[in-house]
């Protein structure tokens, strides 16, 4: 019976996801693994283990520095099991996590860690729109209007697409940001042009359009459409003044076949069709108003 039991008990895993982090636990004597990849490998083998017999368990990523930052607040010694255990726990709802699949952890831990980063990046721009306060002219809270007016243009943008998938991407250059911020959306449109989204998508790609406007950012939002038997469509926006402003077939081009890094000309995508943005409308605000 108690056995059986087990099997409905849910688990969390805390996976060092680099021989750096690795490294940064075996500061604490009850941390039992001297190498990285004895370490690597048993993981793998108990998430293999607690698949085979049918236990549900997510992959929290373990930071060791956020780790000493939790037991200090909370009073805990981080050279404890328990103390470990406590944080994977609190990680797994608050912080980036997975669920185990059957997947090698070389695929899981590059997954874990774009979670991290869409994560970061979510946070990041909803502190910064809220940060922006209300208009000095009007009162109207510019963060809230800013995710009202990128709602209403991710809108029209699908209204513009053929049925299909849809991959949009959207990354704008923030100052005070470290890096660029993007954000990726999915959609499927259908031939009676009902479209279906997934609602955390829709709201983290929103937030990073919305702080792009109410900052007056560089930026970009490119959407790419495939459908069976069809070359896929590819077009986009910049993102100027605090407005989208439609890209030419030729930007698109260059945008796609060039290197980001060396600016070199890179070979088009077979199948691939690079086309002028419809026009989303003239929504620019009114001056003195950039929300």
């Amino acid at each position: 019976m108690r056995r059986a039991l087990r099997r409905e008990i849910a688990g969390t895993i805390g996976l060092l996801a680099d021989e750096r982090d690795f490294r940064a636990m075996r500061c604490y004597g009850s941390f039992a693994f001297d190498d990285y990849a004895t370490y690597w490998k048993a993981v793998e083998e108990l998430l293999t283990a607690r698949t085979s017999r049918g236990i549900y368990t997510v992959v929290a990523l373990f930071d060791p520095q956020e780790y000493a930052d939790f037991c200090t607040d909370a009073g805990l010694d981080p050279d404890t099991p328990s103390s470990r255990t406590r944080f994977t726990a609190d990680v797994a709802v608050t912080g980036p996590a997975l669920p185990y699949e059957g997947q090698p952890l070389s695929e899981l831990v590059p997954a874990l860690i774009d979670e991290a980063v869409r994560q970061a990046t979510w946070e990041y721009a909803s502190t910064a729109l809220a940060r922006f306060g209300d208009c000095a002219s009007c009162g109207e809270d510019i963060g809230r209007a800013a995710l009202v007016r990128a709602s209403d243009l991710l809108s029209r943008i699908l209204d513009t697409a053929r049925p299909g998938r849809q991959h949009l991407v959207c990354s704008i250059r923030v100052a005070a940001a470290p890096a660029p911020l993007a954000s990726a959306l999915h959609a499927d449109t259908g031939t009676d042009g009902t479209t279906s989204l997934e609602e955390t998508e829709v709201l983290e790609f929103t937030t990073v359009l919305a702080l792009g406007l109410a900052a007056q950012s560089p930026g970009g939002l490119v959407m790419r459409t495939t459908t069976p038997n069809t070359a896929d469509q590819v077009y986009g926006w910049q993102l100027h003044g605090g407005s989208l402003e439609s890209l030419t077939a030729g930007e698109v081009f260059d945008a796609y076949c060039t290197d980001v890094d060396s600016g070199a000309p890179i070979p088009p995508e077979p199948a691939v069709d690079y086309c002028a943005a419809p026009d989303l409308g003239r929504e620019y605000p009114e001056p003195g108003h950039p929300h």
